[in-house]
């Protein structure tokens, strides 16, 4: 089967595009993003997919000598195949030190927060990234090390709706990084390639570069195969227990004021069976901040001791965003904002 007859079905599959949807796709140059790009046309041009418009964006991080060749690639071959383009440039290495966080996290902020201003510029309906197999595993393998909790075996979803309800699609997740980079060959599409992503500064690196090359040979050459066998079984059951989590937490739910303050029963919390009870504990404050960020396996455990044990006015702040608080047969989630 073809990379294209690969992405067509997925497509298909998961129902990423509509009639006369508008897709900004995010396009680094590289070999990811211009077989994403690539592979779209084709399809649209042989009317595999349904009409669609694309539109491109690109961002210039200026965080390499080559960056400017780079965006002048993507605009050249946006306007060989009509396609609107839009480039943004920004200093990102000064503006993460600005802000007092890391480059890496400062280029995704940017990128993500040009994607949605094209978007709403564009009147589109989605954003399209062009993660793939391989990065699904490299996030899998990130989530387990870090302790996530079997949530963490997901992965990356073929479809993400996010707080602000903007949807994203990845059309290439079931194609490896092998398949795109003899794609790429195959077209002569020359895409740029970014060396800093050899280097092993950033813990994705690492597991790109040195964990998963170690397991295929040592142990599995099929690893990333694997994991994203492991990751759809746990798509699919994480959307099973997220209905009776939601079932759970109607049943528990005594007060919700959605971005100030949650209350549940205690006494129906403690009913339930183990694995809902932490789950209804996630659920809840993802209720109430819109987001699950930094709250890891061990905070859900410390939550559920502080609630079974239930001796006095105790309380814990897991993520400084929220604080978890046991009193009188209540379980209280208070966004930190309001105390």
């Amino acid at each position: 089967m073809t990379i294209e007859n690969k992405v067509q079905q997925y497509i298909k599959e998961y129902n990423l595009i509509k009639e006369k949807d508008k897709l900004v796709i995010g396009v680094s140059g590289g070999p990811d993003s211009m077989a994403l790009l690539h592979i779209c046309i084709f399809l649209k041009q042989e009317k595999k997919i349904p009409n669609c418009t694309f539109i491109v964006a690109h961002v210039n991080h200026m965080l390499r000598k080559e960056a400017d060749d780079e965006a002048r690639y993507v605009k050249r071959y946006c306007n060989l195949h009509g396609i609107s383009c839009y480039i943004k440039k920004i200093d990102v290495k000064q503006l993460a030190k600005q802000e007092k966080i890391g480059t890496e996290e400062m280029g995704r902020k940017i990128r993500y927060q040009f994607f949605e201003e094209v978007r709403k510029k564009e009147k589109a309906q989605k954003i399209v990234t062009a993660h793939h197999a391989n990065d699904n595993a490299e996030t899998v393998l990130m989530n387990i090390i870090r302790g996530s909790g079997t949530v963490g075996l997901k992965g990356i979803e073929p479809v993400r709706t996010n707080k602000e309800g903007i949807v994203f699609i990845r059309p290439l997740l079931n194609c490896t990084k092998q398949e795109i980079e003899d794609y790429c060959e195959q077209e002569k599409l020359q895409p740029k390639i970014d060396k800093s992503n050899q280097e092993n500064q950033y813990t994705r690196n690492k597991i790109r570069n040195i964990l998963i090359p170690m397991i295929e040979k040592e142990w599995n050459p099929n690893i990333v195969e694997t994991i994203n066998r492991l990751s759809e079984l746990a798509r699919k059951e994480e959307k099973y227990l997220e209905k009776q989590t939601e079932i759970a937490y109607q049943g528990i739910l005594i007060q919700e004021e959605i971005g100030k303050e949650i209350v549940l029963s205690l006494k129906k919390w403690k009913q339930q069976d183990f694995v809902i009870k932490s789950r209804v504990m996630r659920y809840t404050i993802n209720r109430l901040l819109g987001t699950v960020k930094d709250i890891e396996k061990v905070h859900i455990e410390d939550m559920i001791k502080l609630c079974e044990k239930n001796i006095g006015n105790k309380y814990l702040i897991p993520n400084k965003k929220v604080k978890v608080l046991v009193n009188k047969g209540k379980i209280f989630f208070l966004a930190q904002e309001t105390m």
